[in-house]
């Protein structure tokens, strides 16, 4: 396929960045190829006009949404570029921004100052909180992107990237950092996470702290960053999730 062919079957949902493979997910190599040479053949332009003063490349332009779309893109700086799909009942409050290859699922919210990044997935009835940033991964091509999958919650001022995986109904806490050079520490199961290890489906993730192992760190009380699942999903923490309907 072109590259001009691959964005339009990334718009329309036909084709996806990443698309799922036993318990993981596996890039699509065809499609961010494909990406990458879509940035090689544009130019550089002004959109002038709608966007005054803005310059980017000739045929990756902002998306534009009708009612009939059912997306509903509330107006105040939000932008959703080309190639991005973006499903029916999905909400997108200002500013946010939904890049080039990403797919965000039926149901989910993306508050403000969200991030959704180039070929992210973000499942069905996921709410991206507040200032939640989602990593993109173009190359190398065959990195898998960062993958939210349906039904979890991602708390304000969160950060997820280089391809990490957040399983179905997980609930990440405001204010953790998920990256494939941290471990997550496993206080219900008393076990360690492996490195970029993917977040167990259902599972609670606060952030933590664990002692540097270095006298001098020690001699200073110092402690590094860490996220700790606290606990699993019951009755009340779905009731407390649950997403509210009026508000599409």
């Amino acid at each position: 396929m072109s590259w001009k062919e691959i964005l339009d079957k990334l718009e329309s949902g036909e084709i996806r960045a990443a698309e799922p493979e036993g318990e993981g997910w596996k890039a699509n190599v065809e499609v961010k190829q494909g990406i990458l040479d879509a940035f090689r053949e544009g130019k550089n332009v002004n959109y002038g006009g709608i966007y005054e003063g803005f310059v980017d490349k000739s045929n990756i332009p902002p998306r534009m949404f009708e009612a009939e779309d059912g997306v509903r893109l509330v107006p105040g700086g939000s932008s959703v570029r080309r190639g991005a799909y973006v499903a029916k009942s999905v909400i997108i409050m200002p500013p946010a921004y939904v890049n080039i290859g990403a797919y965000v699922d039926e149901g989910s919210m993306i508050d403000s100052h969200a991030l959704v990044g180039s070929c992210a997935q973000i499942g069905r009835n996921v709410h991206l909180s507040a200032g939640v940033q989602i990593g993109g991964v173009l190359e190398p091509v065959g990195l898998s992107p960062v993958v939210i999958e349906d039904d979890c919650f991602i708390g304000a001022g969160s950060v997820i990237v280089e391809g990490i995986l957040v399983k179905k109904g997980a609930v990440i806490a405001p204010g953790v950092t998920l990256s494939k050079s941290v471990p997550v520490y496993d206080c219900v199961n008393e076990r360690l996470l492996g490195k970029g290890s993917p977040v167990p489906k259902r599972a609670v993730v606060i952030p933590g702290s664990r002692p540097i192992n270095n006298e001098w760190a020690k001699s200073q009380g110092l402690s590094a960053q860490c996220p700790v699942i606290i606990k699993y999903r019951d009755e009340g923490s779905d009731a407390s999730l649950e997403l509210e309907t009026a508000l599409r």
